[in-house]
């Protein structure tokens, strides 16, 4: 096994530049294995340097990116590859992705229009993604199969029934399910599968830049068929999306493969829903594994979604009858109480995650004491800013009003108290997820702990929930009758 080392990225990138390197920033790792670093020059766009030891997935990536460019497809560009081809470089997209996008514009189920418009851009262009299938893309280099077989699709069935049903404690027949799987696998096979299917198509790997939309993190993309994808997104787990958005979006989507080939609509609908419920199947053995053998809680807290996804599969007449025992297993699983993957302990105090603690507080009652062993983290004074508590009209508010919000935003020191103050926190996390430490403590304090300190409260937690989603944030408003 090879080690990262951060030097020849930096010579990469100097060499492509032809420039000193001022500063390499090393991105949190969430799900993948890949290594990612930010590249900043004076004068000069950053760049995003990417480190995978496995070359063999690197080619697949190198070989579709240059694909889809040619096509246009929005994705990042391949600007230089390491001769040993474990090191290259993109374009930087930033770091907004569609879900934190969605998590900073949602209201409890509602989102906002923002958030429509952009899924619809991505519906707009998941077509044209997947008729390069169709226009010479090479899969003899997809990795690590070139295509969603019969094959592939046994791997995530197995997945499914050895980490999460066997998980789940549910005694069942392995035969009786292995012959609904073959059946459903059957109905599957049956569609066009010469398209290219991305395979991991959510919001994650969906990035927001300069108002349009790109697709990132689609190496494992083989040929296959068109409803897989569409399944993948509109069945993203915590993405929640309401279920008459996913409709209407699945209404547009219709419309736009039509433009590129004839989609018997019918067929279409008779045939989405085994694809939304292998998708789902594939994501639950994913959430089993990575969330109770990998110690990555954040992947069980997607359970409770998966098990709202599952019921409304089994509403109405949305999975054939072909497969009734794998039926009789979902709602099974469904009236499972998830905590079993953590021994019925709460996640926090059980992994080895960083725990940042985010509050506000009043300077006239104290400042917090930190609750670890740690003995420290921030304490950042909000009395230098405009105060909302001194307007009569604001006082039976608090910082996470709409109206308390709006008035401390129209001052341009606030944004940029934020700003820095998010600055300082990020740099802290990063070095804390790489030393291995499990707790960080950020306060903010005000007059009363109840305008000011709750509203940067807030903006912190919303921030590192976005930015850091492996990591877990706790908040709390010590002070604040909120």
């Amino acid at each position: 096994m090879s080690k990262f080392e951060p030097n020849i990225l930096l010579q990469l990138a100097e060499k492509y530049y032809h420039t000193p390197c001022t500063k390499i920033e090393k991105i949190p790792q969430s799900g993948s294995v890949r290594i990612y670093c930010r590249l900043l020059f004076d004068g000069k766009p950053s760049l995003m340097g990417v480190y995978n030891e496995d070359v063999a997935e690197n080619r697949a990536f190198f070989a579709y990116t240059r694909f889809f460019g040619e096509h246009g497809v929005n994705v990042p560009q391949l600007l230089s590859i390491h001769d040993n081809e474990q090191y290259y470089l993109l374009s930087d997209l930033g770091d907004e992705t569609l879900y934190s996008f969605l998590l900073r514009h949602r209201d409890g189920p509602a989102l906002s229009p923002e958030v429509t418009e952009y899924y619809r851009k991505v519906i707009r262009q998941l077509p044209l993604i997947q008729m390069t299938g169709k226009q010479g893309l090479d899969f003899s280099v997809a990795y690590p199969r070139h295509a969603f077989d019969r094959q592939s699709m046994q791997w995530d069935l197995n997945y499914f029934k050895y980490y999460f049903v066997k998980l789940a404690r549910i005694t069942f027949d392995e035969q009786k399910l292995e012959n609904d799987f073959q059946t459903l696998m059957d109905e599957l096979l049956q569609c066009d599968s010469d398209f290219f299917l991305y395979r991991d198509f959510q919001s994650r790997n969906i990035m927001i830049h300069d108002g349009e939309v790109y697709f990132i993190d689609y190496q494992g993309g083989r040929k296959g068929s068109y409803f897989y994808d569409i399944a993948s997104l509109l069945f993203d787990g915590k993405a929640d999306l309401p279920f008459e958005l996913r409709e209407s979006l699945l209404d547009l989507y219709l419309s736009e493969l039509q433009k590129y080939t004839s989609v018997d609509t019918s067929d279409f609908r008779k045939h989405f829903y085994s694809f939304v419920l292998i998708r789902i199947m594939q994501a639950m053995g994913a959430y089993g594994y990575r969330g109770y053998f990998e110690k990555k809680s954040h992947f069980l807290q997607s359970i409770p979604y998966a098990m709202t996804n599952i019921n409304y599969l089994l509403t109405g007449d949305k999975l054939p009858d072909s497969i009734p025992y794998l039926k009789s297993i979902l709602q099974q699983l469904t009236r499972v109480d998830w905590t079993f993957m953590t021994g019925g302990k709460a996640p926090a105090k059980d992994d080895h995650r960083l725990h940042v603690l985010v509050q506000s507080f009043s300077f006239k009652k104290g400042v917090p004491q930190d609750p670890s062993e740690n003995g420290g983290g921030f304490v950042f004074d909000c009395r230098c800013l405009p105060n909302p508590g001194r307007e009569p009209q604001y006082r039976s508010f608090s910082g996470k009003d709409a109206c308390v919000k709006e008035y401390l935003e129209r001052y341009e020191e606030v944004d940029r108290f934020k700003q820095q103050v998010h600055s300082i926190i990020d740099m802290a996390v990063d070095n804390y997820i790489e030393r291995g430490f499990n707790h960080l403590m950020v306060s903010f304090g005000c007059t009363g702990g109840q305008h000011r300190s709750a509203y940067f409260a807030e903006c912190a937690a919303a921030h590192l929930r976005a930015k850091y989603p492996d990591i877990l944030i706790e908040l709390r408003h010590r002070d604040c009758p909120c």
